[in-house]
């Protein structure tokens, strides 16, 4: 059976474990958001891939569902103390090894499709992880604070503002001239089954 998932992060990425383990011969593609992906010191971080590849692979940490277990905080410590923001998103060191190999590779004219393929070749997910787009998504909120009208990124909404401001409208920036990524409309058209797991309907899903 070829089961195609549009998959968010920590609800998507739990699914597919419990997909895995109820359809074990299945041939699973899963097509990932990277409307979430921001760049941060200079690196490109892609978190929703990230928690898919991480928590099919062994490497999450299981009691918050996203970043890598037994993970530690110097470099942000030490950015910290530089004064180098944003201090309101926590990569972890191993984390950070991660968007350093995917920055470098992007740097060097990979597209993020092979990128991603190439990460996961190290974590063994046991499915075809692939991003929506190779093309740069970035998903956006309007919000209103103190009388003010601004927009931001999907990430300072959701992790700085708690999502506690209410969303005008949502956003995805450069979804219009967008591309599916290598392989996506294919795994669709030939696919028996194709899930929508418990994601994001807006932010996630319907990015997708």
């Amino acid at each position: 059976m070829r089961i195609v998932v549009l998959a968010g992060g920590i609800g998507g990425a739990r699914f597919l474990r419990g997909l895995q383990q109820a359809v074990p011969d299945a041939e699973i593609t899963v097509v990932g958001n990277t409307g979430d992906d921001i760049h941060l010191f200079g690196l490109k971080v892609c978190p929703d891939l990230d928690t898919v590849m991480y928590t099919l692979g062994g490497g999450i940490h299981e009691e918050q569902g996203w970043g890598r277990a037994d993970e530690t905080f110097a470099v942000k410590e030490e950015l910290a103390a530089y004064g180098v923001g944003p201090e309101w998103f926590g990569l972890g060191d191993r984390d950070f090894a991660t968007h350093i190999v995917r920055t470098q590779m992007l740097g060097a004219g990979y597209p993020l499709s092979a990128v991603t393929e190439a990460l996961c070749a190290r974590w063994q997910p046991g499915v075809r992880l692939l991003p929506m787009s190779d093309d740069r998504v970035e998903t956006h909120v309007a919000i209103e604070v103190d009388g003010e009208q601004r927009a931001v990124h999907f990430q300072e909404y959701w992790v700085k503002l708690r999502a506690s401001v209410d969303a005008k409208a949502v956003v995805a920036v450069g979804a219009e001239a967008a591309k599916p990524a290598p392989g996506v409309l294919e795994a669709i058209a030939a696919a028996d089954v194709v899930l929508f797991p418990p994601s994001n309907p807006v932010v996630s899903v319907g990015t997708i």
